[in-house]
Protein backbone atom coordinates (compact mmCIF):
# COMPACT_ATOMS: atom_id res chain seq x y z
CA UNK A 1 0.00 0.00 0.00
CA UNK A 2 2.89 2.22 0.76
CA UNK A 3 4.19 2.02 -2.65
CA UNK A 4 1.10 2.50 -4.01
CA UNK A 5 0.87 5.91 -2.44
CA UNK A 6 4.47 6.97 -3.08
CA UNK A 7 3.83 5.98 -6.77
CA UNK A 8 0.42 7.95 -7.27
CA UNK A 9 2.17 11.09 -5.82
CA UNK A 10 4.74 10.71 -8.28
CA UNK A 11 2.61 10.29 -10.64
CA UNK A 12 0.52 13.37 -9.82
CA UNK A 13 3.88 15.53 -10.30
CA UNK A 14 4.55 14.02 -13.58
CA UNK A 15 1.01 13.74 -15.25
CA UNK A 16 -0.66 16.42 -17.50
CA UNK A 17 -4.31 16.64 -18.87
CA UNK A 18 -5.01 17.99 -22.57
CA UNK A 19 -2.81 20.97 -22.36
CA UNK A 20 0.30 19.35 -21.91
CA UNK A 21 0.11 17.01 -24.86
CA UNK A 22 1.36 18.14 -28.22
CA UNK A 23 0.22 14.45 -30.39
CA UNK A 24 -2.79 15.27 -32.36
CA UNK A 25 -3.73 11.55 -31.66
CA UNK A 26 -3.10 11.22 -28.30
CA UNK A 27 -4.63 15.13 -27.89
CA UNK A 28 -8.01 13.81 -29.40
CA UNK A 29 -7.84 10.67 -27.89
CA UNK A 30 -8.13 12.53 -24.37
CA UNK A 31 -9.81 15.19 -24.75
CA UNK A 32 -12.68 13.23 -27.46
CA UNK A 33 -12.58 9.60 -24.97
CA UNK A 34 -10.76 10.53 -22.12
CA UNK A 35 -12.53 13.89 -20.62
CA UNK A 36 -16.03 13.06 -22.52
CA UNK A 37 -18.36 14.32 -20.16
CA UNK A 38 -21.08 12.77 -22.26
CA UNK A 39 -23.94 10.80 -20.44
CA UNK A 40 -24.36 7.77 -22.46
CA UNK A 41 -27.20 5.71 -22.09
CA UNK A 42 -24.78 2.43 -21.12
CA UNK A 43 -23.73 4.19 -17.79
CA UNK A 44 -26.97 3.06 -15.90
CA UNK A 45 -26.86 -0.65 -17.56
CA UNK A 46 -23.59 -0.89 -16.22
CA UNK A 47 -24.48 0.23 -12.99
CA UNK A 48 -27.04 -2.23 -12.92
CA UNK A 49 -24.98 -4.79 -13.88
CA UNK A 50 -23.01 -4.16 -10.86
CA UNK A 51 -25.74 -3.69 -8.98
CA UNK A 52 -26.74 -7.26 -9.39
CA UNK A 53 -23.72 -8.35 -8.33
CA UNK A 54 -23.50 -6.41 -4.83
CA UNK A 55 -26.83 -7.86 -4.60
CA UNK A 56 -25.68 -11.48 -4.99
CA UNK A 57 -24.91 -12.90 -1.08
CA UNK A 58 -24.28 -16.81 -2.50
CA UNK A 59 -20.96 -17.83 -2.24
CA UNK A 60 -18.79 -19.63 -4.87
CA UNK A 61 -15.27 -21.52 -4.57
CA UNK A 62 -13.09 -19.24 -5.88
CA UNK A 63 -9.89 -20.24 -7.68
CA UNK A 64 -6.62 -17.79 -7.27
CA UNK A 65 -3.52 -18.13 -9.50
CA UNK A 66 0.02 -17.04 -8.97
CA UNK A 67 2.94 -17.29 -11.75
CA UNK A 68 2.77 -19.41 -14.08
CA UNK A 69 -1.02 -19.44 -13.82
CA UNK A 70 -0.36 -22.56 -11.62
CA UNK A 71 -3.08 -22.40 -8.67
CA UNK A 72 -1.98 -20.40 -5.52
CA UNK A 73 -5.41 -21.23 -3.33
CA UNK A 74 -8.76 -21.64 -3.44
CA UNK A 75 -11.08 -20.50 -1.16
CA UNK A 76 -15.15 -19.35 -0.58
CA UNK A 77 -15.94 -15.85 -1.06
CA UNK A 78 -19.09 -13.77 -1.43
CA UNK A 79 -20.45 -12.68 -4.81
CA UNK A 80 -20.83 -9.10 -3.28
CA UNK A 81 -17.31 -9.38 -2.12
CA UNK A 82 -15.89 -10.35 -5.18
CA UNK A 83 -17.99 -7.03 -6.94
CA UNK A 84 -16.75 -4.74 -4.60
CA UNK A 85 -12.87 -5.90 -4.23
CA UNK A 86 -11.63 -7.40 -7.18
CA UNK A 87 -13.72 -5.54 -9.70
CA UNK A 88 -13.35 -2.97 -11.98
CA UNK A 89 -14.91 0.83 -10.72
CA UNK A 90 -17.67 2.31 -12.00
CA UNK A 91 -15.51 5.02 -12.99
CA UNK A 92 -13.11 2.99 -14.71
CA UNK A 93 -16.26 0.86 -16.68
CA UNK A 94 -17.22 4.02 -17.94
CA UNK A 95 -13.73 4.75 -19.13
CA UNK A 96 -13.32 1.26 -20.38
CA UNK A 97 -16.88 1.54 -22.40
CA UNK A 98 -15.57 4.65 -24.01
CA UNK A 99 -12.57 3.52 -25.17
CA UNK A 100 -14.12 0.80 -26.92
CA UNK A 101 -16.56 2.97 -28.34
CA UNK A 102 -13.44 5.95 -29.47
CA UNK A 103 -11.18 2.63 -31.22
CA UNK A 104 -14.17 0.03 -32.44
CA UNK A 105 -12.51 -2.26 -32.40
CA UNK A 106 -12.91 -5.48 -34.39
CA UNK A 107 -11.65 -8.13 -32.39
CA UNK A 108 -11.38 -8.00 -28.48
CA UNK A 109 -9.28 -9.89 -25.64
CA UNK A 110 -9.62 -9.84 -22.24
CA UNK A 111 -7.67 -11.63 -19.69
CA UNK A 112 -8.86 -11.97 -16.69
CA UNK A 113 -12.84 -11.90 -16.99
CA UNK A 114 -13.79 -12.48 -12.89
CA UNK A 115 -17.42 -11.00 -12.67
CA UNK A 116 -17.60 -9.88 -16.13
CA UNK A 117 -17.59 -5.57 -14.89
CA UNK A 118 -15.20 -5.05 -17.29
CA UNK A 119 -16.27 -7.49 -20.03
CA UNK A 120 -19.83 -5.76 -19.69
CA UNK A 121 -18.26 -2.04 -20.42
CA UNK A 122 -16.42 -3.57 -23.74
CA UNK A 123 -19.46 -5.24 -25.10
CA UNK A 124 -21.38 -2.13 -24.36
CA UNK A 125 -18.62 0.20 -26.08
CA UNK A 126 -18.81 -2.18 -29.03
CA UNK A 127 -21.57 -4.44 -29.85
CA UNK A 128 -19.72 -5.15 -33.51
CA UNK A 129 -16.78 -6.63 -31.36
CA UNK A 130 -16.06 -10.23 -31.48
CA UNK A 131 -14.98 -10.22 -27.96
CA UNK A 132 -12.93 -13.09 -25.70
CA UNK A 133 -12.47 -13.06 -22.41
CA UNK A 134 -10.02 -15.36 -20.21
CA UNK A 135 -10.48 -16.86 -17.16
CA UNK A 136 -8.70 -19.38 -15.10
CA UNK A 137 -11.43 -20.09 -12.18
CA UNK A 138 -14.60 -21.47 -13.67
CA UNK A 139 -16.93 -20.61 -11.29
CA UNK A 140 -16.48 -17.05 -11.59
CA UNK A 141 -16.37 -17.34 -15.01
CA UNK A 142 -19.99 -18.95 -14.31
CA UNK A 143 -21.32 -16.24 -12.58
CA UNK A 144 -20.28 -13.75 -15.25
CA UNK A 145 -21.80 -16.21 -18.48
CA UNK A 146 -25.13 -16.28 -16.20
CA UNK A 147 -24.94 -12.11 -16.04
CA UNK A 148 -24.48 -12.07 -19.70
CA UNK A 149 -27.60 -14.05 -20.48
CA UNK A 150 -29.96 -11.97 -17.94
CA UNK A 151 -28.99 -9.02 -20.24
CA UNK A 152 -29.20 -10.84 -23.45
CA UNK A 153 -25.75 -10.23 -24.57
CA UNK A 154 -24.37 -12.76 -26.73
CA UNK A 155 -21.91 -11.60 -28.53
CA UNK A 156 -19.07 -12.72 -26.11
CA UNK A 157 -17.32 -16.08 -26.11
CA UNK A 158 -16.40 -17.01 -22.00
CA UNK A 159 -13.25 -18.85 -22.36
CA UNK A 160 -12.29 -20.76 -19.05
CA UNK A 161 -8.43 -21.91 -19.17
CA UNK A 162 -4.98 -21.58 -17.70
CA UNK A 163 -3.43 -18.23 -19.68
CA UNK A 164 -0.45 -19.56 -20.44
CA UNK A 165 -1.73 -22.56 -22.26
CA UNK A 166 -4.40 -20.21 -24.19
CA UNK A 167 -1.84 -17.43 -24.95
CA UNK A 168 0.71 -19.57 -25.90
CA UNK A 169 -1.16 -21.02 -28.84
CA UNK A 170 -3.30 -17.52 -29.52
CA UNK A 171 -2.89 -17.06 -33.73
CA UNK A 172 -2.59 -13.63 -34.83
CA UNK A 173 -5.85 -11.57 -36.25
CA UNK A 174 -4.20 -11.01 -39.46
CA UNK A 175 -4.12 -6.61 -38.64
CA UNK A 176 -7.48 -6.45 -37.63
CA UNK A 177 -8.35 -3.49 -34.94
CA UNK A 178 -8.05 -4.77 -32.13
CA UNK A 179 -7.80 -4.27 -28.07
CA UNK A 180 -6.31 -6.26 -25.50
CA UNK A 181 -7.41 -6.04 -21.79
CA UNK A 182 -4.84 -7.43 -19.40
CA UNK A 183 -6.27 -7.64 -16.04
CA UNK A 184 -5.42 -11.10 -15.16
CA UNK A 185 -1.90 -11.49 -13.54
CA UNK A 186 -0.67 -8.47 -11.69
CA UNK A 187 3.09 -9.91 -12.31
CA UNK A 188 6.03 -8.78 -13.76
CA UNK A 189 7.29 -12.32 -15.16
CA UNK A 190 3.64 -12.99 -16.25
CA UNK A 191 3.10 -9.78 -17.65
CA UNK A 192 6.24 -9.65 -19.82
CA UNK A 193 5.44 -13.00 -21.24
CA UNK A 194 1.85 -12.26 -21.92
CA UNK A 195 3.51 -9.10 -23.74
CA UNK A 196 5.46 -11.05 -25.35
CA UNK A 197 3.31 -14.09 -26.65
CA UNK A 198 1.02 -11.50 -27.95
CA UNK A 199 3.01 -9.40 -29.37
CA UNK A 200 2.92 -11.13 -33.15
CA UNK A 201 -0.79 -10.17 -33.64
CA UNK A 202 -0.35 -6.16 -32.69
CA UNK A 203 -1.46 -4.37 -35.31
CA UNK A 204 -0.96 -1.07 -36.18
CA UNK A 205 -4.34 0.41 -35.41
CA UNK A 206 -4.15 -1.98 -32.01
CA UNK A 207 -4.68 -0.69 -28.32
CA UNK A 208 -3.31 -2.95 -25.70
CA UNK A 209 -4.66 -1.57 -22.06
CA UNK A 210 -2.53 -2.94 -18.71
CA UNK A 211 -3.87 -2.87 -15.43
CA UNK A 212 -2.22 -1.73 -12.69
CA UNK A 213 0.71 -0.71 -13.38
CA UNK A 214 1.93 0.80 -10.61
CA UNK A 215 0.59 -2.48 -8.08
CA UNK A 216 4.47 -3.20 -7.09
CA UNK A 217 7.81 -2.25 -7.82
CA UNK A 218 7.79 -5.35 -10.17
CA UNK A 219 4.68 -4.34 -12.02
CA UNK A 220 6.41 -0.69 -12.82
CA UNK A 221 9.63 -2.55 -13.85
CA UNK A 222 7.38 -4.54 -16.47
CA UNK A 223 6.10 -1.58 -17.50
CA UNK A 224 9.25 0.34 -17.84
CA UNK A 225 10.05 -2.49 -19.89
CA UNK A 226 7.34 -2.54 -22.56
CA UNK A 227 7.77 0.94 -22.87
CA UNK A 228 11.02 0.60 -24.38
CA UNK A 229 10.14 -2.25 -26.84
CA UNK A 230 11.06 -1.18 -30.10
CA UNK A 231 7.68 -1.95 -31.93
CA UNK A 232 5.73 -0.05 -29.60
CA UNK A 233 5.50 3.44 -30.56
CA UNK A 234 3.37 5.39 -27.80
CA UNK A 235 2.25 4.85 -24.12
CA UNK A 236 -0.02 6.99 -21.98
CA UNK A 237 0.21 6.02 -18.10
CA UNK A 238 -3.16 6.85 -16.25
CA UNK A 239 -2.07 5.52 -13.13
CA UNK A 240 -4.62 2.87 -12.76
CA UNK A 241 -4.00 1.97 -16.66
CA UNK A 242 -0.89 1.76 -19.30
CA UNK A 243 -2.33 2.24 -22.44
CA UNK A 244 0.69 0.79 -25.50
CA UNK A 245 -0.04 1.78 -29.22
CA UNK A 246 1.66 0.52 -32.25
CA UNK A 247 1.29 2.97 -34.76
CA UNK A 248 4.39 3.44 -37.32
CA UNK A 249 3.29 6.74 -38.13
CA UNK A 250 4.11 7.47 -34.60
CA UNK A 251 7.36 8.83 -33.47
CA UNK A 252 8.26 6.88 -30.12
CA UNK A 253 6.61 8.73 -27.42
CA UNK A 254 5.34 8.30 -23.58
CA UNK A 255 3.22 10.31 -21.70
CA UNK A 256 1.91 10.38 -18.07
CA UNK A 257 -1.80 12.03 -18.03
CA UNK A 258 -4.03 12.72 -15.92
CA UNK A 259 -7.64 10.47 -17.07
Amino acid sequence: MFHQIKSYFKFLWQSTNQHGVHSPFVFDLTTKCFYDKTKYGAYPILQKYRKSLLQNHATIEVTDFGAGSKIFQSNTREISKIAQTAGITSKNAELLFRVAQYFKPESILEIGTSLGLATSALSLGNPEAKIVTLEGCPETSKIAQSQFQKFNWSSTEFVVSEFDSYLQNLQPTNGKRQLIYFDGNHQKDATLKYFDWLLPSAANDSVWIFDDIHWSPDMEEAWETIKKNPQVTVTIDTFQWGFVFFRKEQEKQDFVIRA
